[in-house]
């Protein structure tokens, strides 16, 4: 949604104590969705009923097919990942090559304002340099309707199932980035450290893209997924206290590169250890911590350290052309919008071994 609705939503909200639930008085005209919103009182998601947005400059009105879960405590609509069907075209991006009814999926972060006002702040810019990005939207996807920036949607390929592909618009492209940004050549072996959802996906492109892989993790559950998804073989770096051994006699001294997706002190502790002398740390993964990084194994070139994300729209095309070639599918679970307070619950006692999408 936009900040105006947003607004307009506060204005006109009421509270039914006993129920719990919100219900915002529509614009005439518009009707009302629901969505989906973390209570910091009651400290849960609530089901609200918001006014429909109206798409402005730059926009279009999405009907939303899928949308995957980010833990917040704002008390914003949540789910960061969207994919859906537009609903309405404003009349500024009539011509950009979209019509109703498209499927689209879409990244989260709002298009270049043209204005560089308060951009200096979230530090982002466009491809040329010259533009900044506005930074991030208020109000996410877990709704049956959105407001999106025409420079952030790309038509679906044929073999993308709307109803599946939220997990692609930020974790996929994510994934996609970091293996594809981590120096390797075909048959160079690959570490995907942390094998959720991300580390999931990464395994099945590094597969896709001609490397060996090899997944670590602290959950059995989830490298068994991985295992089924490609990886070559997965280590669990808890309860085997000889996986750095193994891993390099298996590598032949270490892994080329290793992708980070997990945000534990203690995954990027381990990585030094298993990379080879000149390997490459993509850092993904964003624990609460500063990284602890030895200066002195930089200097001499023991290891590198990159990163990667979601980054810009104008990068999200190779990625999603490639998920999209070797039908690269995030594994999921399809869940309801009344089941988001199980979600929360099941990732925060670590039992989420799948990404967890809402169906509209």
């Amino acid at each position: 949604m936009t900040a105006s609705v947003t607004e307009a939503a506060k204005a006109n909200s009421q509270l039914d104590a006993d129920a719990g639930k919100i219900t915002v008085k529509a614009t005439e005209g518009k009707g009302t969705m629901k969505a989906g919103r973390w209570d910091s009182e009651q400290k849960k998601m609530v089901i609200v009923d918001v006014a429909i947005p109206e798409p402005g400059p730059n926009q279009f009105l999405v009907k939303i097919a899928s949308a995957s879960f980010i833990e917040s405590n704002t008390k914003s609509t949540l789910g960061h990942e969207g994919a859906g069907y537009i609903e309405k075209i404003h009349p500024s991006v009539e011509d950009k090559g979209f019509k109703v009814g498209d499927e689209i999926g879409f990244l989260y972060i709002i298009g270049c304002c043209f204005k560089c006002e308060g951009c200096q702040i979230h530090n982002l810019h466009c491809e040329t340099g010259k533009q900044l990005l506005q930074g991030f939207t208020t109000d996410g996807f877990f709704a049956e309707y959105a407001v999106v920036e025409e420079p952030n949607c790309i038509k679906l390929p044929e073999n993308m199932d709307v109803k599946t592909a939220s997990p692609v618009f930020c974790a996929g492209i994510t994934a996609f980035h970091a293996v594809d940004s981590s120096e390797l050549n075909e048959g160079d072996w690959l570490a995907v450290v942390g094998a959720g959802g991300l580390g999931q996906l990464a395994t099945q492109i590094g597969k896709a893209a001609g490397y060996k892989v090899v997944a670590l993790d602290i959950n059995d559950a989830t490298l068994e997924v991985a295992k089924k998804l490609g990886a070559d073989a997965v280590f669990n770096s808890r309860s085997n206290k000889e996986y750095v051994e193994e891993l390099k006699k298996l590598t032949n001294g270490g892994a080329k590169a290793a992708c980070v997706f997990s945000n534990a002190d203690a995954a990027y502790a381990g990585i030094p250890p298993i990379l080879r002398l000149g390997g490459v740390m993509m850092v993904i993964g964003l624990p609460h911590n500063n990284l602890s990084i030895s200066s002195m194994d930089l200097a001499l070139g023991k290891y590198k350290v990159k990163s990667e994300s979601t980054s810009i729209p104008q990068r999200m095309k190779k990625a999603v052309d490639f998920l999209a070639k070797h039908n690269i599918q995030p594994e999921v679970q399809h869940r309801k919008l009344d089941d988001l307070n199980d979600m929360v619950t099941e990732m925060r006692d670590g039992r989420a071994t799948k990404r967890m999408l809402v169906n509209f």
